[in-house]
């Protein structure tokens, strides 16, 4: 449980439909409750899917940052028990606790592992109970709830796998794609940052913004975590290229000269090598399942 995840809009790149949609479907609720009643009333879910490392978590915690709302963070080995009851009762005292923290969030990473469909042949009886639980404290939640409002946030990397009850209880479902070519320049320029890429003191900036847009050509197909590690790889490149010729007393004296900083400038050459070691953990194939499933039930 958390305050306040410390995750702002800007920390995310591009998204900007996800985000409308989101501060639309919890933000602006959460600021103005007065507003949201009647026919207006918030959404009790929120589900967001698409491959993974493409921000979904990052987006759920943005969302309690902006509106400084208690954060739940719940995964299924936390739930699950080997005891009889025990889940039913641990499900039971979550939603207890986050109506009493209200206004609150109750974010479910990777919920299928959850709530998969009910009915399948590796399901037990107490995996089925604990379904039920959830549903039943679900339908229990929203702006009528006592002390404020509760709501629902989960993600999943395979919607088709969810049980159709719960699919009707998360109202608002929201695809988050792998980034474009805009948002893949987006996210080198946050990743990036701190670094110095190589010409950077002669470019007055310019040079940089279109290195930038050189990765993000060089990087299709990349998520966003795929995007961060590349960046990780890279810029470990000069450091190796360091220790290979001087010792780390050396190092550290360059650092004391206020030298080392001009050592650690990022060449083109080193996202070339970190890109022959990191490649994309999106497959292919299953993106058009996705976007099948938005078409079915997604939201815009």
């Amino acid at each position: 449980m958390t305050r306040n995840p410390g995750v702002s809009w800007d920390d995310v790149a591009e998204l900007g439909d996800a985000k409308r949609l989101l501060k639309e479907a919890v933000v602006l609720p959460m600021l103005m409750p007065e507003v949201f009643t009647g026919i207006r009333e918030p959404w009790k879910g929120v589900l967001l899917y698409g491959p993974p490392g493409t921000g979904k978590t990052l987006l759920a915690k943005a969302v309690a940052s902006e509106c400084q709302m208690t954060f739940f963070t719940v995964s299924a080995a936390t739930l699950v028990s080997r005891y009889h009851g025990d889940s039913e009762k641990m499900v039971k005292t979550l939603f207890e606790m986050a109506r009493y923290y209200a206004p609150s969030v109750l974010f479910f990473d990777e919920i299928d592992a959850l709530m998969m469909t009910r009915g399948g042949s590796n399901e037990s009886e107490a995996t089925r109970r604990l379904k039920v639980e959830m549903l039943q404290q679900i339908d229990g939640i929203g702006s009528a709830s006592e002390g404020g409002m509760v709501m629902i946030l989960a993600t999943t990397n395979k919607p088709w796998d969810l049980d159709d009850a719960l699919r009707r209880r998360l109202e608002k479902r929201i695809h988050i794609p792998i980034p474009d070519a805009a948002a893949r320049t987006q996210a080198f320029k946050i990743h990036l940052e701190s670094v110095q890429l190589e010409g950077d003191s002669t470019s007055q900036g310019r040079n940089r913004d279109t290195k930038l847009q050189e990765l993000a050509a060089m990087t299709e197909g990349y998520s966003g975590a795929d995007i961060r590690l590349v960046s990780r790889e890279a810029a470990m490149m000069p450091m190796r290229r360091l220790t290979e010729k001087f010792s780390a007393a050396q190092i550290s004296e360059l650092k004391c000269q206020g030298r080392l900083e001009e050592q650690l400038e990022l060449r083109m050459d080193d996202f070339v090598e970190s890109l022959k070691r990191t490649q994309s953990s999106v497959d292919s194939t299953v993106l058009a399942q996705y976007r099948k499933w938005e078409q079915e039930f997604g939201s815009s």
